[in-house]
């Protein structure tokens, strides 16, 4: 049962939902049924402020450029939110930062009817509070974490997350708001499994980043630093490196804004061995519908939080069952506006998904 369950997982939609009755097809190849995949679709305008009132009617998507029959839903759906927190030495001085915006959630995130629950990792997974709706809970919650050791495991608290997230109703919208650096220290999984568990849930995950040119300067030594003579700027990436707005600054210096997310997701979901990942947030949030933020100082991280619970309130749930389900490999997702003025909107959702069939 074990090998049959990890190789449902092999094949990927964004989210998927899992046809009741459906029953495997006795040949060589083992298909997994897909009927329904759902892209949550954020609009901005060109001063980069959320639209609203947008009709269903004005929406086109494509699926491997083929147009789907689509349905789109604007109405706002209660949320359950996991706030992820690192808490290990190197964000010992950021914590007091991190635990002050515990009242600013029930306005800016959970809202009406919402719900959150806050967990903190090192190298443990340490649970401060289930899911309430009680926001004074939440903040008293994110005050009473404290820095622990020097492990930082991200990718599997993104997996513990999202397992407790999947154990909410159906009906509610699933956010995992991940507070932390972008780089991952001792996790047993791997970044392909997470996001496998976020999508297969419909999980939409959130970061902030903490700085890690703060954490660097101000965290509690757990280790004797090793000394290095050569600044980050000068070596030269691995090789497989893929180009993300980190790597690029950290190479040349400018910043990599341009980037393509698809053929990095390709590669992960393919498991390809020597795949290097700098930054999991960015791949994280991207393939999930999501968005990365990040803050220096107070302000900036209350500002993240405002822009985050922003978004969700506005955004528009794109449903379709693909007419393309024979094709394997990866699907790509493209959604398009009809209109007066829409053609000055940016429009963000996930950038696809991966179709696989398992012989």
């Amino acid at each position: 049962m074990r090998g049959i369950r990890l190789l449902a997982l092999t094949l990927l939609c964004l989210p998927l939902r899992p046809q009741q009755g459906a029953t495997e097809t006795p040949t060589s190849d083992i298909r997994v049924t897909v009927t329904e995949i759902i892209a949550p679709v954020t609009v901005h305008d060109k001063d980069g402020n959320n639209v609203n009132g947008l009709q269903p009617n004005q929406f086109r998507l494509f699926d491997n450029e083929k147009e789907q029959d689509i349905r789109v839903n604007a109405t706002y759906s209660p949320i359950s939110l996991l706030i992820a927190v690192q808490a290990n030495a190197a964000v010992e001085s950021i914590l007091p930062q991190i635990q002050k915006v515990g009242s600013m959630l029930e306005s800016f995130v959970v809202g009406d009817q919402g719900e959150a629950a806050v967990l903190a990792f090192d190298h443990r997974f340490r649970v401060f509070q289930e899911f309430t709706s009680d926001a004074s809970k939440v903040s008293d919650a994110l005050k009473k974490i404290t820095p622990g050791s020097s492990s930082s495991r991200m990718i599997d608290a993104v997996s513990e997350g999202v397992r407790m997230l999947k154990r909410r109703p159906n009906d509610r919208r699933r956010v995992l708001l991940l507070i932390s650096e972008t780089r991952d220290i001792s996790s047993e999984g791997k970044l392909r499994t997470a996001l496998l568990d976020a999508q297969f849930a419909n999980v939409s995950v959130y970061t902030v980043d903490v700085s890690r040119v703060i954490t660097t300067l101000t965290g509690r030594n757990t280790q004797p630093p090793r000394w290095d003579p050569l600044p980050p700027a000068a070596r030269s990436m691995p090789s497989n490196v893929p180009a993300t707005p980190n790597s690029v600054m950290q190479k040349s210096g400018g910043q990599g804004s341009s980037f393509d997310v698809a053929p990095l997701l390709i590669e992960i979901f393919r498991d390809v061995k020597a795949i290097f990942v700098n930054n999991p947030c960015e791949a994280l949030t991207k393939a999930t519908g999501g968005a990365e933020f990040s803050f220096y100082k107070q302000r900036g991280l209350e500002e993240a939080v405002q822009r985050i619970g922003a978004e969700l309130h506005s955004q528009y749930l794109v449903t379709y069952n693909p007419s393309n389900k024979d094709e394997g490999g990866w699907h790509e997702i493209v959604v398009q506006l009809n209109g007066p003025g829409t053609r000055e909107y940016k429009v963000r959702t996930r950038p696809g998904y991966w179709l696989a069939t398992v012989k």
